[in-house]
């Protein structure tokens, strides 16, 4: 008898395919490893540390019941904070010194990376990461994110504001200390713009948003995960990594700005309770986030959402060289774990 072949799912929006290897299947104990132990020196983002990094642009600072929001200036580093964001040491993008502009070189097309690169510190806990966060905590967290990206989506050479997390050292964390990235760029990314090329097709074709067509059949489907009022995880048809889930708004909202003060305490009970399971599933394993957003009034047909990437296998020759991707793990027996892991997780 031939085994079953593995089954090929193309992506809901991108020109993008996934090989489903299930002759590869493996399991969730497969992917646990023993944490991998850092040398404890001073950490730059713990508190009474403040004047190791630059002056910080945005400080949340409790008061009485509530927080006030400061800077930091280059004679006053503020203590006894919640939140702190601070410009990355080591940035990738820098804002503009001049006007700048596409220049040829040598017949190539070259640019200045002109943006923003910060570093959002989400607790002075050094490791009070969302999986096993205070939900009060990651509320100011889901603020802070607000409020940069009010702050940065303003400056006129801003296109796109990124908000990532790479927790681990295989998923590319240099600092331990719980932190988000936030880089703004001059330019509409490749896959958001595919994204919101695809959706605004849709809404010309159906009058209907894509992302909400897909949570209506993914809330029937065996790749469904968890809900709340306001959110929905469920892992995506053409999953790309192993245990990948997507974290999506119910109600139809194009970026973070969109959010009230009460769907913000459900997006912090989401990140809990889904990288909480996460977390408890795979023993705390490396993974990255990211937020996928339209923040500068490049469609009202846009859906935002946050994507979440275990780091649990390695891209080899054969998806480098043709940007098609073997996932050994299938949606459907990923969500399964992972609502069994998040039930649990609930319980305790």
């Amino acid at each position: 008898m031939h085994p079953e072949p593995n089954e090929m799912r193309k992506d809901y929006l991108l020109n993008r395919w996934v090989v489903i290897a299930t002759q590869r299947k493996r399991r969730p104990t497969d992917f646990k490893k023993k944490a991998e132990k850092r040398k404890l020196d001073t950490c730059p983002l713990c508190p009474g540390n403040e004047r190791m990094t630059p002056p910080a642009v945005l400080v949340y600072l409790p008061s009485g019941n509530g927080i006030v929001k400061e800077k930091d200036s280059d004679g006053l580093r503020h203590k006894n904070w919640l939140i702190r964001c601070v410009p990355n040491l080591y940035p990738a993008f820098t804002p503009p010194q001049e006007e700048v502009g596409e220049r040829i070189l040598g017949g190539f097309i070259a640019d200045k990376a002109v943006g923003h690169h910060e570093v959002l510190i989400e607790s002075p806990r050094h490791d009070e990461h969302p999986g096993v966060a205070r939900p009060s905590q990651l509320v100011h967290v889901v603020n802070a994110y607000i409020d940069r990206t009010s702050e940065l989506s303003k400056q006129k050479y801003v296109k796109y504001v990124s908000i990532f997390r790479n927790h681990g050292l295989e998923a590319g964390a240099s600092l331990s200390h719980t932190h988000t990235q936030i880089i703004t760029t001059p330019f509409l990314p490749r896959i958001v713009k595919e994204e919101l090329r695809a959706s605004n097709d849709v809404w010309r074709k159906d009058k209907e948003c894509a992302f909400c067509e897909i949570l209506v059949s993914e809330r029937k489907s065996p790749r469904f995960i968890w809900e709340n009022r306001d959110y929905m995880a469920f892992a995506p048809w053409a999953s790309v990594h192993p245990f990948e889930f997507w974290i999506f708004p119910k109600k139809h909202q194009c970026c973070l700005l969109d959010l009230s003060d009460t769907q913000v305490g459900s997006l912090a009970e989401a990140l809990r309770s889904c990288l909480g399971g996460l977390d408890s599933l795979l023993e705390d394993p490396a993974y990255n986030f990211g937020f996928h957003q339209a923040t500068t009034g490049l469609s009202h047909h846009y859906h935002w959402h946050l994507e979440v990437y275990p780091k649990l296998a390695i891209w080899a020759g054969f998806e480098k060289s043709t940007g098609t991707f073997i996932n050994v793990v299938s949606p459907e027996d990923a969500a399964e774990n992972l609502r069994k892991a998040i039930s649990k997780e609930a319980r305790c």
